[in-house]
């Protein structure tokens, strides 16, 4: 920790970008101990708390919605600085489109304009850009622009920044198992057993390892249905802090509160002993 009580910045190598991915590349936390550093390696964000930080200053929501982009920004700089490889954030979840017609009309419209606007800067800045969740309710428009970014930014390494749009955890489970039994007709068979480790590679999100923390603003302490199967043994960090006003400062604190936790993975704490006296031997 520094003298002000934030988080040092690391400057990890970037991990080298795999077009196919070995369903072995990255270690599932049921199945094996994942490797643990002082620096989360992939962060997810529930960005949570726009409308309400519109309200207390008597603004329209859009207004709120705006901000959270701008915040979307910073915490981008913030993980590169901090060493951050996966930076995650659930931008519109598939129950969102319960909300009035009119908030969900400015909300696609500014998704629309941040990947106008925005997919070219993160390409400069060597960003790998992703988009998972069902993308068949968007305007066409969308899908184009997000298929076109995602192919722009396919080679970058620096950070992969994903966005959950239209997005759900049991819909991207039901999806994993549509697309395994679609691959492997025998495991339709009666007593065919089923390996709950073979679904992980048809998960939306793959190509990334699973995240360390998970965090949440605006209050609220649930998931909401957001990567249920990745988030199995992610430490969970909960913020009454509006999105808007999450900043690098409060990125730092999350990451210090991810600092201090023991991660046990089933494990004792008597377990973790040996391993904490060799990493210090080194």
């Amino acid at each position: 920790m520094t003298p002000a009580g934030r988080v040092r910045t690391s400057r990890r190598a970037p991990t080298a970008f795999r077009e196919h991915v070995d369903p072995a590349m990255h270690t599932s936390s049921t199945r094996q101990i994942p490797e643990v550093g002082d620096v989360p390696r992939h962060v997810a964000i529930i960005m949570d708390g726009n409308g309400r930080w519109a309200k207390l200053r008597r603004l329209p929501r859009v207004a709120g919605h705006r901000r959270g982009v701008e915040t979307v920004r910073g915490i981008i700089r913030a993980s590169i600085e901090r060493g951050i490889e996966y930076l995650t954030l659930f931008a519109f979840s598939s129950e969102n489109w319960r909300r009035p017609q009119e908030e969900v009309s400015i909300l696609m419209d500014l998704f629309m304009r941040a990947l106008e606007q925005e997919v070219a800067k993160l390409h400069q800045n060597a960003i790998r850009f992703r988009v998972v969740g069902d993308l068949s309710r968007f305007d066409p428009r969308i899908r184009e622009l997000v298929t076109a970014g995602e192919e722009l930014t396919r080679g970058n390494t620096r950070l992969t920044l994903t966005i959950a749009a239209n997005y759900g955890g049991r819909w991207d489970i039901a999806q994993a198992a549509r697309r395994y039994y679609r691959a492997h007709r025998g495991a339709l068979e009666p007593d065919a057993p089923l390996d709950v480790e073979a679904l992980a590679p048809y998960l939306s999100m793959s190509y990334a390892p699973e995240p360390d923390l998970f965090v949440r603003t605006g209050g609220e302490q649930r998931v909401s249905n957001f990567l249920l199967w990745q988030l199995a043994y992610a430490e969970l960090y909960f913020t009454d802090m509006l999105w808007p006003d999450f900043d690098a400062a409060a990125l730092d604190d999350a990451i210090a509160s991810y600092r201090a936790r023991e991660r046990r993975f089933g494990r004792t704490s008597e377990q973790l002993q040996p391993a904490a006296e060799q990493a210090a031997a080194r």
